[in-house]
């Protein structure tokens, strides 16, 4: 039966039957291609027999008209040869090749090269493939937009192996084994978007070349070897949108120019060695801003935590002074501000405009007076962190109106009177520490209906009577 008589049986069941059909019309190169591809792979889903056409495989999506290929997934489908890749560039019109998680362990000279010649790729997924050794270098490639290679063993430095790609706007290669410095040649038409580099062994300088990629709109550098300072002129990249820095060795202060990136939204430089005052306007666009774990000093500027779209602010654990501010935003969900050097009480009405509040630590700070009543009004707190501090007074009965707390850490305190029981009624806490305070009185047999309760320390205290039986519950 000829392919037009074929297509008129099709329209008749179309129109008899009303059953819907898709007809493929692959051409016999591309049909011959996939076909070869689903023997030599075995994948489960590609069965050429009991489906003629390959456009209805799992995995593999054509364009409109069912005339061509242009996407083949292949992720987590547990290959382990990449004698396969080759044949894929034979298909012309091939946009997309995802192989991710995998067991491939490398890519063939041939498919480097034949697949260059494929000006539709505008995504390779090499990521979780078990690859190692040095990255390829890519000839061709003209169409190339996202390269994923994330997640492998790649190793060496990079020079000019991505230099040639004229339309690259994402590249990962996260958590890899590179060294050396940062890569500066990342496509010389300069439309880099996303920039990847996380988990590595980069060292050396942040380039200020990589500013020169005006397009980025992410920059992940996290968890590498980096030092020395920010480039002053980061201020440059207008459109960026993320900046990830943590876990290096960078030094010296928070540039200035940041301050003037109105689309930066995410800025994370902890555990590093920053030092000097956390600018005031650091805050005046970002929303979620982490630089704990360094040596920033000088005090918290009373408006810093005020900027309303202002969701996550970390500081803990660097050498700030002064008070806590009692102007914070509306829209804050998590606040650290733990391991500093701040003084003063907790301010008594910081949840009367912060409604979303779900995550609170000041812990192992100098903080004294009462723990305020007025934080039951923080209704989503989830979180209460005020260990190691010189805070005074009996516990709040008011703590147990926090409905959705699980974990209450109150110990190296000055506390005292007895243990509310109030504090009983909260069915969600799994962690309550009140240890190394001097609090008195009898522990509430209550404590047993804490159904969630998974840590309990009460010692250091100067509690009397029995252990209540009911405690074994």
């Amino acid at each position: 039966m000829g392919r037009y008589e074929c297509f008129l049986r099709t329209l008749l069941l179309f129109g008899f039957c009303h059953i819907p059909m898709v007809l493929s019309l692959l051409s016999q190169n591309q049909t011959n291609t996939m076909i070869t591809l689903s023997h030599l792979l075995n994948v489960p889903d590609w069965n050429s027999t009991n489906d003629p056409d390959p456009c209805a495989w799992k995995g593999v999506s054509c364009d409109l008209n069912n005339s061509s290929v242009i996407k083949i997934i292949l992720s987590g489908s547990s290959l382990s040869s990449s004698e396969f890749l080759p044949i894929l560039c034979q298909i012309e019109t091939l946009q997309h090749i995802d192989v991710s998680n995998n067991y491939l362990s490398s890519i063939p000279d041939k498919f480097m090269a034949e697949c260059g010649k494929v000006e539709n790729i505008k995504l390779l997924n090499f990521s979780g493939t078990m690859l190692n050794g040095a990255l390829p270098t890519f000839h061709g490639f003209d169409g190339l937009e996202t390269l994923d290679m994330s997640f492998n063993g790649l190793q060496g430095s990079i020079g000019l192996q991505l230099d040639r790609l004229a339309r690259l706007r994402i590249l990962n290669l996260s958590s890899n084994n590179f060294n050396g410095n940062l890569p500066i040649n990342l496509g010389r038409s300069m439309v880099l978007e996303q920039l990847l580099l996380s988990m590595n062994h980069f060292q050396g300088r942040i380039p200020e070349e990589i500013l020169s990629y005006k397009n980025l709109t992410v920059i992940d550098l996290k968890e590498n070897m980096l030092s020395g300072p920010i480039p002053s002129n980061i201020g440059n990249l207008s459109k960026l949108e993320i900046l990830s820095l943590s876990s290096n060795q960078l030094n010296g202060g928070i540039p200035l120019t940041l301050l003037h990136i109105t689309s930066l939204k995410r800025f994370a430089a902890n555990q590093n060695k920053f030092t000097g005052a956390v600018p005031l306007e650091i805050t005046k666009f970002v929303r979620n801003l982490d630089l704990s774990y360094n040596e920033l000093s000088e005090s918290i500027l009373e408006d810093l935590l005020f900027p309303p779209q202002l969701l996550v602010v970390d500081l803990s654990y660097n050498k700030l002074k002064g008070t806590l501010p009692a102007n914070i935003s509306h829209s804050l969900v998590r606040l650290r501000l733990g391991g500093n050097f701040l003084r003063g009480e907790v301010p008594s009405g910081i949840c009367a405009t912060v409604p979303d509040l779900t995550y609170m630590e000041v812990e192992n700070n100098s903080l004294t007076g009462l723990i305020p009543s007025g934080l039951s009004s923080c209704h989503k707190l989830a979180l209460l962190n005020l260990a190691q501090n010189q805070l005074t007074g009996p516990l709040p009965p008011e703590l147990g109106n926090l409905r959705n707390l699980q974990v209450l850490k109150l110990q190296m305190n000055k506390l005292n009177g007895s243990i509310p029981i109030q504090i009983t009624t909260l069915h969600k806490l799994s962690t309550l520490n009140l240890s190394r305070n001097s609090l008195d009185g009898s522990i509430p047999p209550e404590m047993s209906s804490m159904s969630s309760l998974i840590f309990l320390d009460l010692q250091g205290n100067n509690l009397s009577g029995s252990i209540p039986s009911s405690i074994s519950n």
